[in-house]
């Protein structure tokens, strides 16, 4: 896993996984499922990031309730039993579903047993998840040839804020760099995904948006 991206916001998690922002809200305030990275105020910008493990996790579950139909509380009670195995259970133990039955290979015996039953079973295994996910981790690195040199802004993305088209970096944060000193060069070092051409629509943007305040 060392080779995809490590940290991942919420947006992210939703297009990666197909789950919703309430769900993820919703299981991280019920301690169902939080993410690896969070501050004690859920409410400042941020303050939900999740690692590659977490987005493996949170895929699984939404296999397990969209695909099968595993009702939640189920789904509760089966962490509960995971977790004396694994502290991260979604994503560091095998898993398998037979109907609504989860099944997962004990690590010490690498025999696969029903949760919550002592006797051993044979289930149908889930997708390759971990593939999965780490192939739609490396699109989110991509930008369409348009989107170069582009500015955008959407409601649901940084509180509306203008950012380089196809990604989540606001223009007051390369103005910021500007500012400070840095050049594009320096700049691209700490945002790999942009451009000379992002950068200077940026600065020239935050410039104009200068200069109407004065």
């Amino acid at each position: 896993m060392a080779s995809v991206i490590r940290a991942f916001s919420a947006y992210h998690v939703c297009r990666l996984t197909g789950l919703s922002l309430r769900q993820l809200s919703y299981w991280d305030d019920t301690e169902f499922f939080s993410p690896y990275y969070a501050s004690e105020n859920r409410r400042s910008p941020f303050s939900r990031v999740y690692s590659f493990e977490d987005v493996v996790g949170l895929r699984v579950i939404a296999i397990l309730r969209n695909d099968h139909e595993v009702p939640l509380q189920k789904l509760r009670k089966i962490a509960e039993r995971l977790s004396e195995y694994h502290p991260r259970p979604w994503s560091g133990l095998v898993l398998y579903v037979r109907g609504k039955d989860v099944f997962f290979k004990e690590p010490d015996t690498k025999r696969i047993r029903k949760v919550g039953h002592p006797q051993y079973n044979f289930a149908v295994a889930l997708d390759n998840v971990i593939a999965d996910m780490q192939s739609k981790a490396d699109a989110l690195r991509y930008r369409r040839d348009d989107q170069i040199g582009q500015l955008e802004r959407h409601r649901n993305v940084v509180h509306n804020a203008w950012v380089v088209a196809g990604t989540r970096i606001p223009t007051k944060t390369i103005w910021r760099y500007h500012q400070a000193g840095y050049d594009a060069p320096s700049i691209i070092r700490d945002y790999p995904l942009l451009t000379p051409a992002d950068i200077s629509s940026s600065i020239s943007h935050e410039q104009r948006l200068v200069r109407k305040a004065g």
